[in-house]
């Protein structure tokens, strides 16, 4: 874990409301695993005192470039999202459990739902690098309100995946949930492990429709205050020894979890 400031590369809007920014980072970009994420203070003050988590969306290793895709949602992001090349961004990170790497002959789904899907980014370059000849076996599913909204379809593309589309409104690839999509497509035997980021409610649904020997690891969403498992701002439920639940925080112990063991 590293604290400190890197001067920002670029911070654009990549469409409505949502935003990709790169910063330099020798520490982060060598030290960092998908899934894991970084407390970012959005405002060279003071004000707002809290800093927010962002999942680390992708890293390019060779010019040591840490990138986040943020959707402006409160005073925190809107001020994020004002910051210019070449000012420094005060960074807390990578803190938290990311994703086990799949096995090479596993049959793998990767599933986001919205700006949800950000952190997958990270996950598909890792397995990409290590897996090269085996992403045949990797499908990507994502889901959004409407076409303007799906994260990275060019870039699943580029990097050789299939990918998988669903919009509320039909207005790109299968009209629903991408729970939905997912059981349309998957309609023959089980993928081995599964990958999801997004809100809860498509967790819920994916415990149901996926098969019971299916590994499936999700990334947890959640306002957070130190990041650090100290002010106990973001604790979850968890199935503990036999029929006890424990408080996990979601920081330091997730953000990626078992869905197995989320009790909603």
């Amino acid at each position: 874990m590293f604290n400190s400031k890197y001067e920002i590369e670029e911070n654009y809007q990549v469409f409505p409301g949502h935003y990709l920014m790169a910063f330099k980072s020798l520490d982060i970009a060598r030290t960092a695993l998908p899934g894991q994420f970084l407390h970012i203070r959005c405002y060279q003050g003071t004000e707002p005192i809290l800093r927010r988590p962002l999942s680390i969306h992708s890293i390019n290793k060779e010019k040591n470039l840490v990138y986040i895709l943020y959707r402006v949602c409160g005073r925190g992001t809107g001020l994020l999202s004002g910051m210019k090349a070449g000012e420094m961004l005060d960074v807390l990170g990578p803190l938290g459990n990311g994703f086990t790497m799949p096995k090479n002959d596993e049959k793998i789904v990767l599933m986001g739902g919205g700006i949800g899907a950000a952190p997958l980014f990270f996950l598909l370059e890792e397995i990409k690098t290590h897996f090269d000849k085996r992403i045949d076996k990797v499908s990507v599913f994502l889901g959004a309100a409407n076409s303007d909204l799906i994260v990275g379809k060019e870039k699943i593309n580029k990097m050789g995946f299939s990918g998988y589309y669903a919009t509320d409104d039909g207005s790109s690839g299968f009209k629903g949930t991408v729970i939905d999509l997912f059981e349309t497509i998957w309609t023959e035997g089980s993928p081995d492990r599964i990958y999801a980021c997004g809100p809860s409610p498509m967790f819920r649904s994916l415990a149901e429709a996926a098969d019971k020997n299916a590994r499936i690891e999700v990334s947890v969403e959640e306002h957070m205050g130190c990041g650090l498992g100290v002010c106990l701002s973001c604790v979850c439920k968890v199935a503990g020894p036999g029929t006890s639940t424990e408080n996990a925080h979601i920081c330091v112990d997730g953000p990626v979890f078992d869905l197995r063991k989320i009790i909603f």
